[in-house]
């Protein structure tokens, strides 16, 4: 992948990397770009949605790294703008996702909060029409 004006991936820690690859795309329609094991012994791993990237690795003490279901809290969150937020969430929610908060009309859109299986936090939203 080359970036032609900059660009800013999340880089989120999982416990077990596969298992989140495989959740993001059947629940929140990513696709799998790229799965390695590290030098450490671990998982990195790409997903997409779009054409951003969201990056994946292996948590854990060892490595200074936590998921947040490990800490016990949420330290920060993926905010993604998409165009149908209500096909999006129904998909989530068949697929097993933890909704924080349900589909509803905000002020800036129409959106839904949820949480992946490690617990970190997306929120989903279509923006209101200009």
């Amino acid at each position: 992948m080359t970036a032609k004006t900059p660009m800013i991936s999340p880089y989120l820690f999982y416990d077990d990397v596969g298992a989140a690859v495989e959740f993001l795309v059947r629940a929140f329609g990513f696709s799998e770009q790229m799965r390695v094991a590290t030098p450490s012994g671990g998982v990195h791993a790409q997903v997409k949605l779009g054409d951003q990237i969201v990056m994946l690795g292996q948590g854990g003490w060892d490595k200074g790294h936590a998921t947040p279901s490990a800490l016990g809290r949420v330290t920060s969150g993926v905010f993604v703008y998409l165009d149908e937020a209500d096909a999006h969430y129904a998909k989530a929610q068949a697929e097993g996702a933890e909704i924080v908060e349900p589909l509803a009309d905000l002020a800036y859109g129409r959106s839904y909060t949820v949480r992946d299986p490690q617990g970190h936090t997306w929120y989903f939203t279509s923006p209101k029409p200009a």
